[in-house]
């Protein structure tokens, strides 16, 4: 059950990095930088962001796996926190 609870959660975030993380990207850099200079403008940053891809480019892996990733670590960062606040330092003393 927790295989399958992980693998939903995977598919959702990285789904979501594939289809509405490309957009996000356009429209704050259309809103910082300025327009996108490719033809297409947000179908042709997602256009690029999938080419890259399929060439095993390691921004564009980074950038849709990043909503995954951020969620790991911070459940790694919280069981870490968890550990270390119910450690009894008292026998170091």
């Amino acid at each position: 059950m927790k295989l399958k609870k992980e693998l939903i959660l995977a598919a959702a975030l990285i789904g979501f990095g594939l289809l509405l993380l490309p957009a996000a990207v356009y429209w704050v850099g259309r809103e910082v930088v300025g327009e996108y200079e490719a033809p297409d403008g947000v179908w042709g940053l997602t256009w690029q962001i999938w080419s890259d891809l399929l060439v095993l480019d390691a921004g564009a892996w980074l950038l849709v796996l990043s909503p995954y990733l951020i969620i790991q670590c911070l459940r790694v960062t919280r069981c870490a926190w968890h550990r270390s606040s119910v450690t009894d330092f008292t026998e170091w003393k």
